[in-house]
């Protein structure tokens, strides 16, 4: 079976991370196209052995359509909104059979940065009935997805995976670490992660650390909001405090990055406030490396049975309840705690072979009776070409 993903672009995210990860388990021949040009995670996917393809400037359904045709491929994969849409259109006038999504950072308002109008709204269902399947990434997010007005029986849940090995504390990364960004080994470092835009309400974190004393803000990310950010720790008197090295890759990059892991071992709690996020992989990876987690919502912990991991603490999403926590935390020697299960439980293996019996699926293959040969798809769905409105 040969896949194409088709991505909006390939700078260091929640889901482009996710993809370079699922790529180096998934038993298939895998391309990566990226609609927006290259970056890092396309030289982190290439350091991997992997395909990747950058299309730089405005690729132009017509060009996608023939790049596709000419992979052969049995299933395209579309991640991000831009790529959905146009993917979804591109892979069935180019007669691919399986056709998925993921819907990896769908709000209560927004989608992937995009405001939920009527037009948003309307173009994401006309486009999503010529998929096979759409991947929510949490429980909530398939909620989302129904009140958009996508059938129920073409969602499928599948959350992230972490390599849970990889996040393990590493006191030697803590020190290595610690001396890169200039912090004493007796500093208390918060943590924050992810890409840099409004929604994660990093800007929420660092007014809460200004009111922690002495308190140090790693914020590991990139994004349109990091001048911003820089505006407001400079605002609140803790310019000097606050430290934005830029994106570091959840495997490690393919220039000499050190890696997320390493950098969770440097940290002594990692803080999540983003009130509605779609899964929670970094809070996930923070317990998978034993740090202590503050987080304002987290499906991926949402609804675990019986008491939070230890370590987690919840707390609304104003700044003075995140720095109550802080201080908290500050006055509590640095712990490490031992993995809990649901760090464990949302491996990278079980979502590559959730992901790969969904391909399966989507292309149609069934498994051949005694005797017979290679199992054969099954008829295409509906067409792009059957709507017009699609593709004007």
């Amino acid at each position: 079976m040969k896949v194409l993903h088709l991505v909006t672009g390939l700078e260091v995210g929640g889901a482009e991370q996710q993809l370079r990860l699922m790529l180096r388990r998934l038993p298939y021949h895998c391309d990566v196209v990226s609609l927006s040009g290259d970056g890092p995670v396309g030289d982190g996917i290439r350091a991997d052995g992997g395909s990747v393809v950058s299309l730089d400037g405005p690729p132009g359904l017509p060009r996608l359509v023939r790049l596709i045709r000419r992979g052969g491929y049995d299933v395209v994969h579309t991640h991000r909104y831009r790529a959905c849409v146009t993917g979804r259109i591109a892979a069935r006038l180019a007669g691919v059979r399986g056709v998925v999504a993921t819907a990896h950072t769908l709000g209560a308002t927004e989608i992937d940065g995009h405001p939920l109008t009527r037009r948003v709204r309307a173009r994401y269902r006309r486009t999503e009935r010529l998929g096979t399947a759409t991947v929510a990434v949490s429980e909530p997010v398939a909620a989302r997805l129904r009140r958009l007005g996508v059938p129920g029986d073409r969602i499928e849940t599948i959350t992230p995976g972490i390599d849970a090995d990889a996040f393990r504390y590493d006191p030697d990364a803590r020190a290595a670490v610690r001396a890169r960004l200039g912090l004493a080994a007796d500093a208390f470092v918060v943590g924050g992660a992810g890409r840099l835009v409004p929604g994660k309400r990093f800007d929420v974190l660092i007014r809460a650390v200004a009111q922690v004393p002495g308190a140090r803000l790693v914020l590991a990310g990139d994004g349109p909001e990091r001048a911003a950010l820089r505006r407001a720790a400079d605002q609140f008197g803790v310019g000097n405090r606050v430290l934005l090295p830029g994106a570091w890759h959840a495997g490690g990059g393919a220039k000499g990055d050190p890696g997320l892991p390493a950098l969770f071992s440097a940290l002594d709690v990692l803080v999540a406030p983003a009130p509605a996020q779609a899964f929670g992989t970094a809070v996930v990876e923070a317990l998978a490396a034993g740090l202590p987690v503050v987080h304002t919502g987290c499906p991926a912990l949402d609804g675990l049975p019986g008491e939070p991991p230890p370590g987690v603490r919840r707390t609304g999403s104003r700044s003075h309840l995140l720095a109550a926590v802080l201080r908290e935390e500050r006055l509590a020697a640095p712990r490490r705690l031992p993995p809990p299960p649901v760090a464990l439980d949302h491996g990278a293996d079980r979502a590559a072979r959730e992901l790969a019996a969904l391909y399966e699926r989507a292309a149609g293959y069934r498994a051949p009776a005694a005797g017979a040969g290679v199992p054969q798809p099954a008829a295409p769905r509906e067409t792009a070409a059957s709507d017009p409105s699609l593709t004007g």
